[in-house]
């Protein structure tokens, strides 16, 4: 990949910041359920989230 703009750097900075916040809410989420299987769910939504993160974050390296 070539060398990414100032543009790119700030719009891959804030999917970032926002795959971080998504990932915090679900396990927040997970964490205050009663239900198992709602549990488990949020924690599936927040590994996906983490997935997507990763991805993201890779772009930069």
């Amino acid at each position: 990949m070539g060398q990414i703009s100032e543009k790119e750097l700030m719009a891959l900075n804030e999917l970032l910041s926002e795959e971080e916040l998504l990932i915090k809410k679900f396990k927040m989420l997970a964490n205050h359920a009663e239900d198992k299987e709602i549990q488990d769910k949020f924690m599936a939504i927040s590994d996906e989230h983490q997935k997507h993160f990763d991805a993201l974050y890779r772009q930069l390296g």
